[in-house]
């Protein structure tokens, strides 16, 4: 019997040639394919794409035979596309769900495998659990077409899906100002699937953009993985200054999240960017809806909440708790402390590209640069101080919890601990309406230690507060 696959935060995640097999994947697309079927989705379509790993565009081509071979049909990409254009993909198309290979920030060791609904948004709890339920434990009863075949048949279409996001993207932002400011772009594209958007969106106008990383190199160089923080982001940081760029936009490896470096060189953490999002829906767009964050972001999100007069709810990390709740109650934006935010109009999943450009809107209709955009936001709800520590975690993870559950600190970095909440790990809240935070990874065996507290002098303290407790120091 083969091993049991298990979905994380979002999806599945392997070591590639290792676990990441082409076995596995045919086997997690079977599971996905029984499922389509046990939900009256037999004969339905479905989006199939990949990012700019190594392999990643065989193993999608072989998820697509195994769904022709159960009675679905397939449309697949032509080539690597972003995840939110996927998810977009999957609403124009009228498909029942999409699966993309992909393991989005993931060192360049891994691949992964996301499912997504006809919403393209996120499949639910319940869902992925029936999911893995109906993974096979063996190859055997692995149905496959081949790819010549399911042509053929016309069960296997490829398709451009671009256009369509592009049509799409003008009912939700006017590109024109951006085009016509005179900004000077710069772009880091971490090797992955957001090389060459940004120049198509902005062309023709005053506005340049400069890209860097964005060939494709399933290596990675220039960082440990393609995600869009420190340290993996250092260059792109150094280039912005270096180029006398107005911003940096970020994209990750399959470029639904976005990372933000202000004209100085300086990272607009994930955070700060959420609550920017967030004044700029709020406020220079004067739209009004729920937010929706994950526990791990930032407390900024309650203030501007009742600023605004917003109801604000708070999920277990991951999209797939987001997803659903945004659906639900029709949010203005959704996001997470990872840096991926949806946004209503949209489909509800993270969109870095759409982030990018909402961004650039913020910092021409207000005039401002990024560092003063902060700051005008700080000025609306004080200073907020953010940094995170992950550890890669051996041993069993019932002790490491034991402990925690007994630590009781009354004080953490020098802070009143007024409560605990355990909806997905342990978030320590303190008396400046800061937290502490200590969960696992859904995605890989690593252990997170998150902060955020209005004393910038604070953080380093409570960080290692937050190991002790974890006993990680």
């Amino acid at each position: 019997m083969l091993q049991k696959i298990k979905f994380g935060t979002d999806g599945w995640r392997g070591y590639v040639a290792e676990d990441y097999t082409f076995e596995n994947v045919r086997r997690c697309a079977q599971g996905f394919a029984a499922y389509m079927v046990s939900t009256g989705k037999s004969n339905s379509w479905i989006v199939v794409g990949h990012d700019k790993r190594f392999m990643s565009e065989n193993f999608a081509l072989a998820v697509a035979e195994v769904l022709c071979a159960n009675g679905l049909n397939v449309y697949l990409t032509n080539g690597a596309t972003p995840t939110p254009v996927i998810s977009y993909s999957t609403v124009n198309l009228k498909a029942a769900g999409a699966v993309n290979i992909t393991a989005s920030h993931n060192p360049p060791t891994d691949n992964g495998f996301k499912v997504r609904d006809s919403s393209g948004g996120a499949i639910d709890p319940q869902g992925l659990k029936k999911i893995e339920d109906l993974i096979p434990d063996s190859s055997e009863s692995v149905k496959v077409m081949p790819a010549a075949q399911a042509e053929a048949e016309k069960r296997l279409v490829y398709f451009d899906p671009a256009p369509a996001y592009i049509e799409h993207l003008k009912d939700l932002i006017d590109l024109q100002p951006i085009k016509d400011a005179g900004l000077k772009v710069m772009v880091d594209t971490m090797w992955g699937n957001g090389a060459g958007w940004f120049p198509r969106l902005l062309a023709g106008g005053k506005t340049q953009v400069i890209e860097i990383h964005n060939q494709r190199n399933p290596s990675f160089p220039e960082m440990k993985r393609p995600e869009p923080i420190p340290p993996n982001i250092d260059v792109g940081l150094a280039e912005t200054v270096k180029n006398g760029a107005d911003v940096l936009l970020i994209t990750d490896g399959d470029a639904d999240r976005v990372g933000i470096g202000d004209e100085h060189g300086v990272f607009i953490n994930q955070l700060q960017a959420y609550g920017l999002l967030a004044y700029y829906l709020l406020e220079v767009r004067g739209e009004r809806g729920a937010i929706v964050k994950t526990l791990s972001t930032t407390s900024m999100l309650e203030k501007l909440g009742k600023i605004y007069n917003v109801p604000v709810y708070e999920t277990g990390v991951g999209f797939k708790y987001v997803a659903p709740k945004f659906s639900e109650t029709n949010a203005l934006i959704g996001g997470e402390e990872s840096g991926g935010y949806a946004f209503r109009g949209n489909v509800p999943e993270r969109d870095g590209i759409l982030a990018g450009l909402y961004f650039l809107d913020m910092m021409v209709r207000l005039k401002k640069s990024p560092s003063q955009l902060l700051a005008q936001l700080f000025s609306i709800v004080g200073p907020h101080y953010y940094d995170r520590i992950d550890t890669r975690f051996n041993g069993d993870p019932q002790a490491k919890i034991q402990r925690i559950l007994t630590a009781n600190p009354a004080t953490i970095g020098g802070l009143k601990v007024t409560g605990l909440n355990t909806l997905d790990g342990y978030k320590f809240l303190l008396e400046d309406g800061g937290w502490l935070l200590i969960r696992f990874s859904g995605t890989e065996p690593i252990m997170r230690v998150y902060c955020e507290t209005t004393h910038a002098d604070r953080v380093a303290a409570i960080l290692q507060d937050g190991l002790a407790i974890a006993g990680l120091n």
